[in-house]
């Protein structure tokens, strides 16, 4: 059976899905392991996430994942994550970091356990704890796997618990052509393998419930709003960021800013901002960043979500990246499926552990 040392790895599971005739009927599943308790295991499926009872479970076992990225390869993109996503107030225990931002999404506020903490591990949980603590705020880790599933055992081992699973996807640059799905690019590891990045920790949605209407007379207006970058984001961005995420203390505009190379989508119809969007340059100039792509209730399924991406990429290849990444919720369908739609697979998963109270 499995172990959490398989979480992260491809598995095939076959299930009991029935009973006919006295006998069991059975189904195989193959797909990426990103959650195991006691009670059930998550895959994720080339259909999207599977979620199997262990009572259903028949069989299960790992199998060889193909072109899976290299460790060094997972290392390098969640550092230009970190770098796309910069928290204000920051420590290190060894090669592992500590974050703080005043409790503005779960990536701004975890430890990134990658590389040595200069002690064993049951001691850089401790010293973990001890930070977060000194900071008011609980402690959280995020865990790329498979890199960090033996952090994720000792987390185990403590009754952390874990929020739900974010994929990390990247593609190559240019996107494909507005409107025109990507062909088939394969699984996770025709990402990039050289150089590579939170919902609680997911900063990309698709379906955000920021507030707006469009202005009376304007269905359709969409059709000529132009996409407009800025260096900083408008009074109206900030709005719609803090509609999403609950707020918008001065750390995460920090977050927000705090990058050499950003940009700001805006899309106005009239004088109501009714999608926005925000793009960072970092891993050395080679990752574009997308996050924070939203579009106000009133004007979804107008393909704008598809223009504010493609203006900010268009601006990150003039910046000299060869590749994007973002990071969204396993369970987002629509994203995921737009993103798919655009060329991106995921490179890797991350779990966000939250230790007990």
């Amino acid at each position: 059976m499995l172990r959490q040392q398989d979480v992260g790895h491809r598995i095939v599971v076959r299930r009991i899905v029935g009973i006919r005739e006295g006998r069991p009927l059975f189904s195989d599943a193959l797909g990426e392991l990103v959650e195991l308790s006691e009670t059930h295991l998550t895959l994720a499926t080339a259909k999207g996430p599977l979620r199997v009872p262990v009572a259903q479970v028949h069989r299960a076992k790992r199998v060889p994942a193909t072109r899976r990225p290299t460790a060094a390869a997972v290392v390098a993109l969640e550092r230009a994550a970190d770098e796309a996503w910069p928290a204000p107030t920051r420590g290190r225990l060894g090669d592992w970091l500590l974050r703080s931002a005043d409790g503005w999404t779960g990536r701004a506020n975890s430890a990134l356990p990658i590389g040595d903490p200069d002690r064993p591990l049951p001691a850089a949980v401790d010293a973990v704890e001890r930070w977060y603590a000194e900071q008011g705020q609980p402690a959280m880790i995020n865990t790329p796997l498979p890199l960090a599933a033996p952090v994720g055992t000792e987390l185990d081992a403590r009754g952390w618990t874990a929020r739900p699973p974010t994929l990390v996807q990247t593609a190559p640059l240019p996107l494909p052509p507005e409107g025109r799905p990507a062909p088939p690019q394969g699984d996770a590891a025709s990402a990039p393998t050289a150089a590579a990045s939170g919902s609680s920790n997911t900063e990309v949605e698709l379906a955000a419930d920021a507030a707006g209407e469009l202005p009376t007379g304007a269905a359709g207006a969409w059709r000529g709003a132009v996409v407009e970058l800025a260096t900083a984001p408008s009074a109206d961005w900030l709005a719609v960021a803090a509609g999403r995420k609950g707020g918008l203390p001065e750390a995460a505009r920090h977050v927000l800013t705090a990058v050499d190379q950003v940009r700001f989508a805006h899309v106005y119809v009239g004088d109501t901002l009714v999608a926005v969007g925000r793009g960072t340059v970092t891993g050395q100039g080679r990752w574009l960043g997308l996050s924070l792509i939203e579009v106000v209730p009133a004007a979804r399924r107008q393909g704008l979500a598809r223009r504010v991406i493609h203006e900010l990429t268009t601006w990150g290849m003039s910046a000299g990246a060869t590749h994007a990444f973002l990071q969204v919720e396993q369970h987002n369908t629509a994203a995921v499926t737009l993103y798919r739609q655009l060329g991106f697979t995921t490179h890797h998963t991350y779990l966000t552990r939250v230790a007990p109270h």
